[in-house]
């Protein structure tokens, strides 16, 4: 039996990178599309469904006046002293209780980390890294790169990966944007710097590639609606409110993972899901999902590794 996206394939509605990949065995079909051997496993190991939790370590990096906050807008003019007070929480108290629930649950996740927040709390930082998580770059300051001319933008990717792995010893190879607003110069930058994917993009439940310069670059798909500071700052959710959601949106991609590569994407962001009642509410899920045969957690960087060397993995060009 074939599924929607295999026919897709074979059908031609992907089109190959112009750099075919022959990790793994594969036929070029007429047109440039890829048909694949259904035998080959959709994720290592054979797992069904695989969730990536993406920890943002952003605390310290924020402007002192006009960053967002649940508190009201004051005047640009004056330092929003309590809006810093409200960020601080998430170095002092959101990230490590964070890492500890990861480490209770045995998950290992991929952290987001903004160079100013890493310069500011490099011990911290340098925990995440020794705990087995993923640091990946979000730029160097809290300054959208959508507002980046080309040669800004290539120094703030270059500073942030050169802080990130002059903190904590391992360079960065995946991204992620202010708001996931990169520009069109963003992923040819970011493959000139050694970068080998990113997540600003949330238009797949799998991880594909784009032809960047024929040459393949990983997508790990994002989240907005399972995450963290769109729903509990935004939507103003309960924590029953996202606790069932998470809930659902498994259920689906688990039924989905029986017949095609299905993945789970979470964002936890340090002052918000930090905080004791989401913790648990995440911890609460990690638990559902691990009753589950077949649920692996995985690091954004093994996930695109994996993608890069799959033939099952979808091409798109852009």
């Amino acid at each position: 039996m074939i599924d929607r996206r295999e026919f897709l394939i074979t059908a031609g509605a992907f089109t190959l990178a112009a750099t075919p990949l022959t990790h793994s065995p594969a036929q070029t079909a007429p047109g440039g599309t890829t048909q694949t051997n259904n035998a080959d496993v959709f994720w290592p190991g054979g797992a069904r469904l695989v969730i990536s939790i993406s920890m943002q370590m952003e605390a310290g990096a924020q402007p002192e006046s006009g960053a967002d906050s649940p508190l009201p807008k004051i005047d640009l003019k004056y330092p929003d002293i309590a809006a810093t007070k409200w960020y601080e929480y998430g170095f002092k108290e959101g990230l490590p209780r964070l890492l500890e629930m990861f480490d209770r649950r045995n998950v290992k996740v991929t952290s987001h980390m903004v160079g100013a927040a890493v310069e500011k709390h490099p011990a911290l930082a340098k925990e995440i890294v020794q705990r087995g998580h993923e640091p990946s770059g979000h730029g160097q300051t809290w300054t959208p790169q959508y507002s980046m001319t080309p040669e800004q933008e290539r120094k703030s990717y270059a500073d942030s990966a050169a802080t990130i792995e002059r903190v904590t010893g391992v360079r960065p190879v995946g991204f992620n944007a202010f708001w996931l607003r990169g520009t069109p110069q963003t992923l040819p930058i970011l493959q000139d710097l050694g970068y080998t994917y990113y997540i600003d993009d949330v238009s797949r439940d799998e991880p594909f590639l784009v032809n960047v310069r024929n040459k393949p670059f990983a997508v790990v798909p994002y989240t907005l609606h399972m995450n963290d500071i769109v729903n509990y700052e935004s939507r103003n959710f309960s924590t029953e409110s996202y606790a069932a959601d998470l809930k659902r949106e498994f259920d689906v991609l688990y039924e989905e993972g029986a017949h095609r590569r299905r993945m789970m994407s979470v964002s936890a962001h340090d002052r918000i899901a930090g905080r004791p009642a989401r913790m648990r509410v995440l911890e609460d899920f990690i638990l559902y999902a691990q009753s589950h045969q077949g649920v692996s957690f995985m690091r954004k960087v093994d996930i695109a590794n994996y993608a890069i060397t799959s033939p099952r993995t979808v091409r798109e060009e852009i």
